[in-house]
């Protein structure tokens, strides 16, 4: 797999994974775990970014 491909994947991946938790946060009324989801969900964000960035670049 190319690792253009790869990034987005698990970007896509860590950012449901982030949306879980932070969803998960605030049924529970727990900030941390809020806060925990939204991190992942923005560094899912970036990384799948970065894959865009490698798939134009041709890395």
């Amino acid at each position: 797999m190319k690792s253009s491909v790869k990034d987005k994947v698990e970007g896509a991946f860590h950012e449901a994974k982030g949306k879980v938790k932070e969803v998960s946060g605030e049924i529970t009324d727990n900030p941390k775990l809020e806060a925990k989801g939204k991190t992942e969900k923005i560094a899912g964000k970036v990384q799948e970014k970065v894959g865009q960035i490698k798939k134009v670049l041709g890395s």
